[in-house]
């Protein structure tokens, strides 16, 4: 003899936790701890160079776990040209484009916008797109505790290029964040300066915040603006132009004059430190089973 009885909703409770693990990645994996930069063990080229992969160990090694991808993209309405790689760099721009904020109402793919606004306001053409691994992501990044530290020195010797530095962090993401992305949420970066006795900001943002990027929580992928290594006289954020992004080119003649990977070498270089908490969402329901008194001789008879 079987007889079900329905659990009512009242007799059903559901629970959400949400875990948080803290992330850091310091800035002596990424920018060259194994072998001589920037050919160390823990980098990964690939034959299509559209984009570089950072491991934690040398990646030819069983406990090797991978971090992040690193590429850059121009936008078709960007006013740099590429003369290297110029229709992969377009082509890498579109993916991110269409897959982190969507098409618009005629079909068209859609920019980056510095502060969400998609019908409006200013755009991000010209990118570095950082996109973690999902092994440190979990389900998402918890939003309010991202950061990157880069340093911003003119000089890209290893010696002095720490020494102006500047912090993007998702400011108030905890409250702010935008949900116009077909990715899910998202945030906008801000960046400040953060050590030197004349910070790389000084002279044109001093310590207010200015807005440099989007960090999207669910896909775990980080957008920033070329500003980011642009002087004044560029229409960027640096108090003087940054002479040299890499050993002999400024950050705009490195995309377009230079390869994806070995734009990827210089902005590892500048790398001091990467960090966040992830978070991992536990779901759980709870039934209570509850037998009448009518009903208990029944059950007692089904267990024996």
């Amino acid at each position: 003899m079987t007889i079900f009885k329905q659990i009512p909703a009242e007799d059903r409770v559901s629970t959400r936790t949400l875990l948080h693990e803290a992330i850091p990645i310091t800035g002596t994996i990424v920018s060259g701890t194994y072998g001589t930069f920037p050919d160390e063990g823990n980098i990964k080229n690939f034959a299509h160079g559209m984009f570089q992969s950072v491991y934690d160990y040398p990646y030819l090694s069983s406990s090797a776990n991978h971090i992040f991808d690193l590429t850059f993209g121009i936008s078709s309405q960007s006013s740099l040209s590429a003369s290297v790689q110029a229709s992969k760099k377009q082509n890498i721009y579109n993916q991110m484009a269409q897959v982190l904020v969507g098409f618009d109402k005629d079909g068209e793919i859609q920019r980056f916008d510095e502060d969400g606004n998609l019908t409006g306001g200013t755009k991000i053409d010209d990118a570095v797109f950082i996109n973690f691994s999902r092994l440190l992501v979990k389900d998402e990044i918890k939003k309010g505790s991202f950061q990157l530290e880069l340093g911003l020195s003119s000089s890209y010797d290893v010696a002095d290029i720490m020494d102006q530095r500047a912090v993007i962090k998702d400011a108030n993401g905890a409250t702010s964040y935008r949900v116009n992305s077909p990715a899910g949420e998202y945030g906008i970066l801000y960046i400040s300066n953060s050590a030197g006795a004349n910070g790389p900001l000084d002279g044109i943002t001093g310590s207010t915040q200015q807005k440099c990027g989007l960090i999207f929580y669910q896909a775990g992928v980080a957008v920033l603006t070329s500003s980011v290594f642009m002087g004044s006289s560029e229409g960027g954020f640096l108090s003087a132009s940054c002479n040299y992004f890499d050993a002999s080119t400024t950050f705009t003649g490195s995309l377009e004059d230079e390869q994806i990977t070995g734009s990827a070498d210089a902005f590892r270089r500048r790398v001091y430190n990467i960090q966040f908490n992830n978070t991992i969402e536990l779901n759980s329901t709870v039934y209570f089973c509850r037998v009448k008194h009518n009903e208990l001789t029944i059950v007692q008879t089904l267990l024996t």
